[in-house]
């Protein structure tokens, strides 16, 4: 048996730590070693750069030997970003080891991606497999969270999480959709700055910091795009060789018969088929704009025009826009999405209230025929609660049936009684379907009554009536994947991000148009202090710790935003419909009633959750299983 002399092994462990980083470039790894799997890629198999070659020179900035610091990729979606960065952590891992970092937007999306991309590329890429151990192995040092190799270790984690930001010094550094990253992680400010502090100890680091854009002027990777030298990809014109960039506008196509969507020109005008990607692909470069910018920063950007042949096309991008184009918060996913830029925030434009109330129209008793389901939003407060039943049509089109305010002291039984009367009422429909009644109802309990409001819903859980709270900044879903608990009741209360609510509703009060998608109806009876409350927030932008915000304030004092806020909340009740019962407005009011029809709730008399509260009536779905901590 050889046996090790040990002064031998530390000069060769010293001579290791000295030897310099390979000449290899990432590129060039990734097609010698890297395999795509089914799970993460539509084309498994060996990895192979010419495919998307505008990626080589993203890649190779990253190669150890390439002088730059931090490498900036503003993208559309389809164009290979993530697995850009995957091919970079697997050349780190065999090549120029060291501690890594990879953060996520959240903790649940780093789980998601450890499980869906990299332990994929690990099992099927063979130099990978020989570095870091099966998580079924003993002691493998492989979790869902953590991988451990010879030189380094690999860490993932979310940009919620101040723990897992500040938890080790690091090398490498990739920063996946900073775009939907929180404002601050937890109370320790923002995490883009936190996590580049980790980094602070390493001469040798390298920093990829990749995200489709959001909104202008507010976005993270647009800023960090201008800071570098602004790189563009130009391919040439197949027919005269004109070197251009492909722009939105020089895509042609017949909206009313979308057959193909062909690109043209801007020299010649001759129109390219999509077919003619991978040869325009091919020969195109990369040219930076601003030569002058940050030294150690290259920037990319790069649309999903440029996706490869047989991945997005044209005409799907084409047919997308088509299909976006009279909803302003598709339109602005698929110009973040598809053309990787920024969107103008007509969200914080000012409304004049004036110009709503002249589009208030009339109807009933009956409910416009256009409703298929009704939703609720309660705004409580210290004297009453207020009110507002919305009707959804398909497309998220809505109506404002009703609003009441309900007088009382939120601390009394009597107060809920009302409010129980309210939701229990039922609306006539104008086509032959069933009545509705509310299906929804979202409850605020951010005030001074939060124990009440959290017993009052818990005990009409199962009849739609969720405990929630808002919560601001950036990257916070209208609707969380699952409730949290209330400290002092330990109930279910759902944290809704009003932020992203409040850009979709106000950019819709925006639209003009008589009806459509998102589009706002008003009754005929509503006074003009309702109009002045959904009209008083706008957003503002501010520099907090060095980096443009955007917050949502009012713009005149002394006048309430109750009705905004109810509006939100009604909102949110609708998105948890859609997530908790998989409700489709599409199918309209017929289809919906038969949906109703097969979930026929039949009455359960309780005891009051609240010794002060009257004892509620419940209502159980048939043939679904209700979790303990509310309808999931």
């Amino acid at each position: 048996m050889l046996e090790l002399n040990p002064d031998s092994f530390i000069v060769w462990a010293f001579a290791e730590g000295f030897k310099p980083d390979p000449e290899l470039t990432v590129s060039e790894w990734a097609d010698e070693n890297r395999y795509l799997s089914s799970i993460a890629s539509s084309e498994p198999g060996r990895w192979n750069t010419a495919r998307t070659p505008y990626l080589k020179e993203i890649m190779d900035a990253l190669s150890p030997h390439d002088p730059c610091e931090k490498v900036v990729f503003m993208k559309g979606a389809q164009v290979g970003g993530t697995e850009c960065g995957n091919n970079w952590m697997g050349f780190c891992i065999c090549n120029a080891p060291g501690p890594m970092l990879i953060v996520n937007p959240t903790t649940e999306t780093a789980k998601r991606t450890s499980r869906m991309r990299i332990d994929p590329a690990i099992e099927h890429c063979p130099a990978l497999r020989e570095k870091i151990k099966s998580p079924r192995s003993r002691d493998s040092g492989n979790t869902t969270l953590m991988k451990e190799f010879p030189g380094g270790i690999l860490i993932l984690t979310g940009a919620n999480s101040a723990v897992g930001l500040r938890s080790m010094p690091v090398r490498y550094l990739f920063l996946d959709e900073v775009d939907g990253y929180p404002d601050e992680a937890s109370t320790e400010g923002d995490p883009v700055d936190l996590a580049i502090q980790r980094t602070a100890t390493f001469n040798n680091k390298k920093i990829f910091v990749v995200s489709t854009p959001t909104i202008k002027d507010a976005s993270r990777i647009e800023q960090a795009f201008l800071e570098g030298d602004q790189r563009y990809y130009y391919v040439p014109c197949p027919h005269c060789g004109h070197f251009q960039v492909l722009r939105w506008r020089n895509v042609v196509f017949d909206p009313k018969n979308l057959t193909e969507a062909t690109y043209r020109c801007e020299e010649c005008n001759i129109l390219w088929h999509d077919w003619q990607k991978d040869e325009i692909l091919r020969k195109g470069k990369w040219i930076a704009t601003n030569p002058n910018g940050n030294k150690g920063v290259v920037s990319f950007r790069l649309s999903s025009l440029y996706s490869p042949h047989g991945w997005t096309s044209w005409t799907a991008i084409a047919r997308e826009f088509l299909d976006s184009k009279d909803d302003p918060s598709r339109l602005q996913v698929w110009t973040n999405t598809k053309l990787a830029e920024t969107w103008e925030d007509m969200a914080g434009t000012q409304i004049d209230p004036t110009s709503l109330m002249v589009r208030k129209e009339k109807w009933g008793p009956e409910l416009p025929p256009q409703v298929v389901i009704l939703t609720c939003g309660v705004d409580v407060q210290d004297n009453r609660l207020e009110v507002e039943i919305v009707g959804w049509g398909r497309g998220e089109e809505s109506w404002s049936i009703d609003y009441q305010i309900l007088y009382g002291d939120p601390s009394t039984p009597e107060l809920w009684a009302q409010l129980d009367e309210v939701l229990s009422r039922k609306y006539i429909h104008s086509k032959e379907v069933p009545d509705l009644t509310v299906a929804a109802t979202c409850v605020d309990s951010g005030g001074h009554y939060t124990d009440y409001v959290i017993n009052y819903c818990y005990a009409r859980r199962l009849h739609g009536v969720w405990a929630i709270k808002g919560v601001g900044g950036v990257g916070k879903p209208i609707w969380p994947a699952t409730a949290s608990k209330s400290h002092n009741t330990k109930k279910p209360v759902y944290l809704i991000g009003v932020n992203d609510a409040k850009d979709i509703l106000m950019r819709r009060l925006h639209l003009e148009d008589s009806s459509g998608p998102g589009v706002w109806h008003f009754p005929s009876d509503r006074q003009v202090e309702w109009f002045e409350q959904i009209t008083n927030e706008v957003a503002r932008k501010k520099l907090s710790k060095g980096r443009l915000i955007r917050e949502w304030t009012p713009r005149k004092e002394g006048v309430r935003t109750e009705g905004l806020d109810c509006r939100v909340y009604a909102y949110a009740a609708l998105r948890g419909l859609v997530r908790n019962y998989r409700m489709n407005l599409d199918l309209g009011a017929d289809k919906l009633a038969e949906v109703r029809m097969k979930t026929t709730r039949k009455p359960v008399v309780t005891q009051p959750e609240h010794p002060e509260q009257p004892a509620p009536v419940q209502f159980i779905p048939r043939g679904r299983t209700v979790r303990s901590r509310g309808i999931e």
